[in-house]
């Protein structure tokens, strides 16, 4: 087996390279998958970093947090071979090897069923960064979140979050504002169905007030720090944000009064641990709400000798859209 493997220097950094591989390396698991598509995450170019983000424990490591591929072996009855599955959070490419290689070794509990009509390649397209918008997108419908109600603001939305939330919501008749700091990315995110562009410095001013004039109707945060606190204080009247990035920071200095004034909620998406059943209502509504001519535009192929570049690239805000791995190629 190929696969991108990180091993420690003796100064203690760990490097990556694209290495052969026995396949008895494989860790222990029920089931076998022959990776046809990985893909590239924030989370991913912090484990392909010197000293692994913080994420990485173990060395000699194969990152990746997400694939997409066929199943070779199966010890659970739930998978058998030729069954085409795909795999995000759970800690893989973590703790446990990932999908920067040409073949994995995972827990059934951690696969769901590829839905009818997505390919491997569409799937490594929306991977964790649009099974994660997707989720906030969910959440923020079940708290009440409807087209009629008004703007719905994304933030980073550029990178992999962001693109597919802005495409989803837009397919979903939501007007859609799009914060960037680059302007070059306006014809990407219009295509996308972004109604209109923030520029991100319109957000990143220190609170004033604690409260502003109502703007937004709901919004999927990639940011957090100062610009979430900023957006908190926007919110509608009932509003919510769904927080699933933290880019711009871990602490959010906000105030509580918009909360109590004006009712708003902050909802934190996990999408590390999510259950079974929630995973697949996600992957199924991404089958039917992304369209995939606008997840087609968002791809940016690379190879598996990319991926530790692309990851320095990605760490550096420079990757648009959503890095695509073609694992065999």
């Amino acid at each position: 087996m190929r696969a991108v493997l990180m091993e420690k220097g003796e100064d203690g950094q760990a490097v990556a390279r694209l290495a052969e591989l026995p396949d008895d390396a494989l860790p222990a698991g029920d089931v076998t998958v022959r990776v046809e598509y990985s893909t590239l995450n924030y989370k991913d170019g912090l484990c392909l970093s010197a000293t692994g983000g913080g994420l990485v424990r173990t060395y000699p490591h194969v990152p990746g947090i997400d694939f997409a591929g066929v199943v070779e072996a199966s010890d659970d009855a739930r998978y058998a071979p030729g069954d085409r599955v795909v795999l995000t959070g759970w800690r893989v490419g973590e703790a446990h090897w990932g999908g920067f290689a040409t073949r994995a070794r995972v827990k059934a509990d951690w696969l769901v069923p590829l839905p009818e009509g997505l390919s491997t390649r569409q799937a490594m397209a929306v991977g964790t960064a649009g099974f994660t918008a997707m989720l906030a997108v969910m959440a923020l419908e079940e708290h009440g979140l409807v087209p009629e109600a008004g703007e719905v603001l994304v933030t980073g939305a550029a990178g992999g979050v962001g693109s597919v939330a802005v495409a989803v919501l837009a397919r979903l008749g939501y007007s859609v504002a799009a914060v960037t700091g680059r302007p070059e990315t306006e014809p990407y995110l219009r295509d996308l169905g972004a109604s209109r562009l923030v520029p991100r410095a319109d957000l990143a001013e220190a609170i004033k007030r604690p409260m502003e004039s109502e703007v937004w109707a709901g919004c999927v945060d990639a940011v957090g720090g100062q610009m979430l606190a900023r957006v908190l204080g926007q919110l509608k009247a009932g509003g919510s944000v769904a927080a699933v990035g933290n880019a711009g920071g871990l602490v959010v200095p906000a105030n509580i009064i918009p909360f109590l004034l004006r009712g708003i909620n902050l909802l934190g998406i996990n999408s590390v641990t999510v259950p079974y059943a929630r995973r697949v209502q996600a992957w199924d509504r991404i089958g039917a709400d992304l369209p995939m001519e606008k997840l087609d535009a968002m791809i940016r192929p690379a190879t598996l000798a990319q991926v530790p570049e692309l990851g320095a690239a990605i760490l550096r805000g420079e990757v648009q859209g959503r890095v695509v791995v073609d694992v065999q190629g």
